[in-house]
């Protein structure tokens, strides 16, 4: 017995142990990915106007459940507000960027011609001017070309960091229409997962509230990007959204691109099931080498997330288009912002993957249409110098383009 007893008291030495190396790392992996670049918040927003030849500027209307934040130049924090505030901001990007990349400034308000700079920045009072503002934006666009695009954020994201990454995919995909960030109130820090998780679930009702407002703008189609934990927002609202505001935003939305989704595999599947039937395909992009989702798998009990989930072909098979960017070398230190490498991409890419070839899945012929389709993009992307290794998977076609 005092064997036995000595045993026993030993494993829980050993689990503790464990655990606590296994805390340990975390903390070491934590410090080290904060590590990796600086966190602009307090002031990043401070303007800068002088004109410069060769730079884009892009105009985007702001969504968010954050707190305003009175100190200058920064609008809104990491905190969670009652009620829905509204904003908007141009954001120039410089005429020597690189696709893929956020050239922040080493001190503010940065210059135009190297750096990310902010042009304007002001709040919006309330929905109905918010409301007023796209439609105006809209009608400003040819009328079969009046497209929304909705970002919504991960965790671990400050204000500033998402809206000049929404300005860099904007930049980057060429996108004409009307953007508009869905920004929640991430406090921007790795220890505050469960904080950002809760805020997350605060904002269901925000967003599904700003989809409805979206669809009944005077858009010709909506697109959704998410990134991250975005992802679990964006799928737990479509999952509580009452059934005609499902309905209303299905019939507006064309493309949904769900980038690297932090979310467990099983409560995907439920959360699929849930939804029901989807009109059309959805985008996954996944990278099992996402350092930031090995992280959350280790927080979650060691359960696949979806964008590092190993098995693309049954990912497919719940619907999925699946774009897997696992051997695409990353910007960033982590694997996890890949998603904004596509972005200058995106023109040939939807194209491919558009309506025409996934549009309905009575249409026998997707699979040989997908394939003459995705050919042709590979060969558009090789004639512009740009060879990536990415691989499409849509149930029953893979479609490999450089390095597979």
């Amino acid at each position: 017995m005092a064997g036995i007893a000595h045993m026993s008291v030993s494993g829980n030495s050993v689990r503790r142990e464990a655990t606590g190396l296994r805390a340990a790392t975390l903390l070491i992996v934590f410090a080290i990915l904060s590590a990796c670049s600086g966190r602009p918040e307090v002031g990043a927003l401070a303007l800068n106007e002088d004109p410069v030849v060769g730079a884009r500027v892009n105009d985007i209307l702001i969504v968010t459940t954050r707190q305003r934040d009175d100190r200058p130049d920064t609008y809104f924090s990491g905190e969670r507000s009652a009620a829905v505030n509204y904003a908007e901001a141009s954001i120039s990007v410089p005429p020597s960027h690189k696709p893929g990349q956020i050239e922040w400034p080493e001190s503010l308000p940065g210059n135009p011609k190297t750096d990310f700079v902010a042009r304007k920045a002001d709040y919006i009072a309330d929905k109905a001017a918010f409301r007023r503002s796209v439609n105006a934006r809209l009608a400003s666009l040819p009328r079969g070309e009046r497209d929304i695009m909705l970002f919504i954020h991960g965790y671990n994201t400050r204000f500033p960091e998402g809206l000049y990454r929404f300005a860099q995919i904007v930049n980057d995909s060429q996108f004409q229409g009307v953007p508009v960030l869905f920004t929640w109130a991430s406090r921007g820090k790795l220890q505050d997962y469960v904080y950002d998780l809760n805020s997350a679930a605060i904002a269901r009702g925000a967003l599904e509230e700003t989809l409805v407002e979206l669809a009944k703008t005077n858009a010709d189609n909506i697109t959704i990007l998410a990134h991250s934990m975005g992802n679990w927002l964006l799928m737990e609202t479509a999952v509580q959204a009452r059934p005609e505001n499902r309905r209303l935003v299905a019939k507006h939305v064309n493309d949904i691109v769900l980038a690297a989704p932090d979310i467990d595999i099983d409560l995907f599947k439920t959360q699929l099931k849930r939804i029901g039937p989807m009109p059309r395909p959805f985008t996954v992009i996944v990278s099992r080498d996402d350092k930031a989702l090995r992280i959350s798998r280790t927080i979650a009990g060691g359960k696949e997330r979806v964008g590092a989930f190993s098995n693309d072909q049954e990912l497919a098979e719940l619907g999925a288009v699946v774009i897997d960017v696992t051997e695409l070398e990353s910007l960033d230190s982590t694997n996890h912002s890949k998603f904004a490498q596509l972005a200058q991409l995106q023109p040939d890419l939807r194209k491919a993957l558009g309506s025409s070839a996934l549009g309905s899945g009575a249409d026998h012929n997707r699979g040989a249409n997908l394939g003459d389709d995705l050919g042709s993009f590979v060969g558009t992307t090789a004639q512009a110098a740009v060879t990536l290794p990415i691989k499409v998977i849509t149930a029953p076609f893979t479609y490999a383009s450089g390095g597979y």
